[in-house]
């Protein structure tokens, strides 16, 4: 295996001192024009990288910010990273993109690696509803920022869309379209997320006189396609069907559409159906979905700006004053949920 080339190899090339050659990479306007050429020469010939884990060490802070999600194989997840590594790279930062895959033993053990790596701070969508996790990370004094979950009982910042509002959206039309019996596919129901869109469903039913009971919840381990497809199938042997479906995210509703479809169920006339994030793939579904669209990117930025105002000075920290930003969803409606009843 061929050795890594050092700044002492440059330095021996160039006929310079170690400092010179800090100096060409660091402070290049400080070392006279006929050096810093040679000095640059010799990098280029020797193919020299300068050491990024060196150089943070010595300054005491990382060019890397950290994003946790739940699940990167949620288009939602990808459009809050897109977001997050717009800011980020604006200020000449990376970010290091991790899965906990909704397993807090996961989340744990990422955000062990991002202590260990002395990240410049991270963004986090929790997967460990009890806390355990956040609170073991706090010792290690790296500053986050909580993505897609309202920072409650806690001092950070927290950029997050009213979940409550976005469910009673959701229900909200149902209702209006003349369904009253309605299912909900939930999610874990460890997930604020999942507990907030039912709290929303629920208060859209009492705004039109109708009880609890009109709401039957369907639960699912994960929020992916598959659980929407045996969510679905559930459904189906069902003798008293309800006659719309909300559920907790796009992924979930696309599952029961799969579903449907192979049972030969007509949706929306048999079965409406609304999801939730408006992911890309509600509009290209067989039959469009109407969706909860939150505004992934915008939240994956200001998650990242918050970290970055926190963070962009030694004083920052003292002097940065936390926020809790809400940002509110919208109904997208689509064919999914257009039958007249």
């Amino acid at each position: 295996m061929a050795q890594s080339v050092g700044i002492k190899d440059v330095a021996r090339a160039a006929g310079v001192s170690v400092g010179t050659v800090s100096n060409v990479i660091n402070r290049p306007d400080s070392v006279a024009t006929e050096t810093r050429a040679r000095v640059l020469s010799a990098i280029d010939r020797l193919g020299y990288v300068r050491s990024e884990s060196a150089r943070q060490l010595r300054a005491g802070r990382s060019r890397i910010m950290g994003l946790l999600v739940l699940d990167m194989g949620n288009p939602f997840f990808v459009d809050v990273a897109r977001g997050a590594e717009r800011a980020a790279r604006e200020a000449g930062l990376g970010v290091m993109v991790c899965n906990s895959a909704q397993s807090p033993s996961e989340e744990a053990d990422y955000l062990s690696l991002f202590a260990e790596q002395r990240v410049r701070g991270v963004l986090l969508t929790p997967a460990d509803a009890t806390g355990r996790n956040i609170d073991a990370f706090r010792r290690h004094n790296i500053p986050f920022v909580l993505v897609d979950r309202v920072a409650e009982g806690t001092t950070e910042c927290s950029v997050s869309v009213d979940d409550v509002a976005g469910g009673a959206l959701a229900v909200r039309h149902l209702v209006h379209a003349g369904h009253r019996s309605i299912a909900y596919v939930s999610g874990p129901p460890g997930l604020n997320q999942v507990r907030d869109r039912r709290t929303g469903a629920l208060a859209a039913l009492a705004e039109a006189g109708l009880g609890p009971d009109a709401l039957r919840e369907v639960p699912t381990e994960r929020l992916d396609v598959a659980a929407g497809r045996d969510a679905g199938a559930r459904l189906l042997g069902l003798t008293d069907r309800p006659t719309a479906v909300f559920c907790a995210n796009d992924l979930l509703a696309l599952g029961v559409l799969q579903a449907m479809y192979a049972a030969g169920v007509a949706v929306p006339d048999d079965l409406a159906i609304v999801g939730y994030d408006d992911i890309e793939f509600a509009a290209a579904a067989a039959v469009p979905l109407t969706s909860v669209r939150q505004p992934a990117v915008t939240m994956g930025a200001m998650a990242a700006e918050l970290l970055l105002e926190e963070t962009e000075s030694e004083g920052a920290a003292r002097t940065h004053t936390h926020r809790r930003v809400v940002l509110q969803p919208e109904l997208v409606v689509r064919r999914s949920s257009l039958a007249a009843r």
